[in-house]
């Protein structure tokens, strides 16, 4: 069996199977454009995407991920399911209880709540080109007015709240106590340059990560066929300890 789909709380969920297990797991948590349905995913869709899969299956490591309500911008709903499945999957598997995560874009928001609440189960986290800061983000986009009502709304709908109260909590989000739990557990930022929007964001991390010990790794749209083994030496160096 390569993969299993199956249903939790009315969202799809899909686990990735390699040939030769080696006991270690990979949670997947998806950018905007993301999805789980009942026989595929985004990122067995689209071939670069499926290409790091099918690395991370023949270096052994278990996959799994979930639809998480699709643009779920870091809700409460969406990281409760994250806990849910990973639960669901350390009790269905022959799995090491410590597992790896995996997040792009959006998908680091929920990676970080997971970080806080999860701690003792994470062993590492690779954030490719990440949303580290909502507040950071919703500013960005007050520029495209058009886009920023489609984000507005997109946000107000996956936190469950009034779109104004929601805006005011957002502008008033304490940065620094959000990216706290990044500093607690070894992570790696991985930042696929493309367009002028990107090099804003590569800007924002050194804001964002002034003083920490993490240093994101810029490459170029062309070099991305290397993204599978980078993720491959990072995860394969925090797995000594068991």
């Amino acid at each position: 069996m390569e993969n299993r789909n199956f249903q939790m709380d009315t969202q799809w969920n899909i686990i990735h199977y390699p040939e030769k297990p080696t006991g270690f797991g990979i949670l997947i948590i998806g950018d905007e454009r993301h999805f789980v349905d009942d026989c595929k995913s985004f990122w067995t869709q689209n071939e670069g995407k499926l290409a790091i899969i099918n690395q991370l299956k023949e270096k052994g490591y278990t996959i799994f991920s979930s639809n998480l309500y699709g643009r779920n911008w870091g809700s409460v709903n969406a990281v409760d399911l994250a806990q849910r499945l990973y639960q669901h999957v350390i009790r269905s598997e022959i799995l090491n209880n410590k597992i790896h995560i995996l997040a792009e874009g959006m998908g680091a928001l929920v990676a970080m709540k997971l970080l806080e609440k999860m701690r003792d189960q994470i062993r590492s986290v690779i954030l490719i080109n990440p949303i580290l800061s909502l507040k950071n983000h919703l500013e960005q986009e007050k520029e495209h007015k058009f886009f920023y009502k489609k984000l507005m709304k997109e946000l107000a709908i996956a936190h469950q709240m009034d779109q104004k109260v929601l805006e005011k909590e957002i502008i008033n989000m304490e940065e620094a106590s959000q990216l706290l739990f990044l500093y607690q557990c070894p992570v790696k930022i991985i930042h696929v340059l493309s367009g002028g929007k990107s090099y804003n964001q590569s800007k924002l991390y050194q804001q964002l990560l002034n003083g920490s010990e993490i240093n994101p790794t810029f490459i170029l749209p062309e070099k991305k066929q290397q993204l599978g083994n980078i993720m491959i030496k990072f995860f394969n160096s925090h797995e000594s300890v068991l």
